[in-house]
């Protein structure tokens, strides 16, 4: 199944860990095969990992990325997701915990993203009185 990608100028995005920023006009193409593929606002940098739940993504997001930094990404992924699981009680942010492991030990990593995601709404919204 073919993805098609839409940029807006100057947006960027990861194919293979490649970047590619687009030109000043809206422009769309498509990816034919099998790729890994992320929007500039999917990407995120190192220090941009500021909470429990940035510190899950970040190490997701480099296994996505770039194959080669499995092993080490790994295990930072497992002791963050573990720190995260002992801080939090609440059954629904567990059961999403469940589910990106899952995803994670499946090699699902886009999908373990998007639970990433949600583990960051969760997080924002339990932070909000505090920031």
């Amino acid at each position: 199944m073919a993805l098609k990608l839409t940029l807006k100028p100057g947006e960027r995005a990861a194919i293979n860990g490649a970047v590619i920023v687009n030109g000043d006009r809206r422009s769309s193409f498509v990816v034919e095969n099998r790729a890994r593929v992320l929007r500039e606002s999917d990407i995120m940098q190192p220090e941009a990992a500021t909470t429990p739940a940035r510190r899950i993504y970040l190490p997701i997001m480099m296994m996505y990325l770039d194959p080669e930094t499995h092993e080490e990404m790994q295990g930072e992924y497992e002791t963050r997701l573990r720190e995260f699981v002992g801080a939090v009680s609440d059954a629904e942010a567990l059961q999403v915990c469940t589910r990106l492991a899952a995803c994670v030990a499946n090699g699902d990593f886009y999908k373990a993203l998007l639970e990433c995601r949600r583990l960051m709404t969760f997080e924002e919204s339990r932070l909000a009185h505090v920031l």
